[in-house]
């Protein structure tokens, strides 16, 4: 399978947004990545469905909706509404997260779920017999531009090892600090899907889009799994 690139549009220029998410797409973007954050469960404001509804017209790259949300229950249907074709949710939420992950896959949404860094694996495993997605964090969720966190990496390999071993399509999303020298890593580790947000925008966003994927199918190719 192909690595997947999604670029996070919370790094792109807000007055040109529009612009950004269709050079984005036009640039091969597998999906585009959009950071949900209520100023509760992480220290930010971000954006809501009314700006996933303003932006879906624009492109048919799938809309992939990260949810740091604190009961990310109530944002299902807004945004399965709004257009996005994922949902991931967080583990440390204050949910019930099989309940959440029905109710994303009844809205028409592919479902995932998210591990913190400091998340060990085991608290998602149950759950990814159910889910299409698990989205690893290389950072803490927040803010955009954090450095990658090398320390994560061995959860990726433990994902990699039991998805492969119980049969799972799951696919291994992940997130922070995800850029040229990082992609590799990461790809090697077993992902699935990168996510970068001031790796690729605002500006050369073709030109950086093709050097992390050049990069990460390279990590990729180094990796058992090819």
């Amino acid at each position: 399978m192909a690595i997947k690139i999604a670029p996070s549009i919370l790094s792109a220029r807000f007055d040109r947004l529009g612009v950004q998410v269709r050079e984005a797409a036009e640039a091969g973007a597998d999906m585009l990545h959009i950071d949900v954050m209520d100023g509760h469960f992480v220290p930010n404001l971000t954006m809501g469905p009314a700006i996933v509804k303003s932006i879906r017209p624009l492109t048919q790259v799938p809309f992939d909706a990260h949810l740091m949300v604190t009961h990310p229950q109530e944002f299902v249907k807004p945004f399965a509404d709004a257009g996005v074709d994922d949902l991931t949710v967080h583990v440390e939420s204050d949910h019930d997260i099989r309940a959440t992950i029905r109710t994303i896959r009844d809205a028409g949404v592919r479902p995932g779920v998210v591990l913190n860094p400091a998340t060990p694996f085991e608290k998602a495993a149950p759950y990814l017999e159910h889910a299409d997605m698990l989205l690893i964090m290389t950072v803490d969720p927040g803010f955009s531009g954090q450095a990658f966190r090398a320390n994560v990496v061995p959860k990726i390999r433990e994902a990699r090892r039991y998805i492969d071993k119980e049969g799972l399509t799951t696919e291994i999303q992940v997130d922070g600090g995800i850029k040229v020298d990082t992609a590799p890593i990461v790809a090697e580790a077993g992902a699935d899907i990168l996510v970068s947000g001031s790796g690729i925008f605002p500006d050369r966003i073709r030109e950086n889009l093709l050097a992390i994927r050049r990069a990460a199918e390279k990590g990729r190719a180094g990796s058992k799994r090819v």
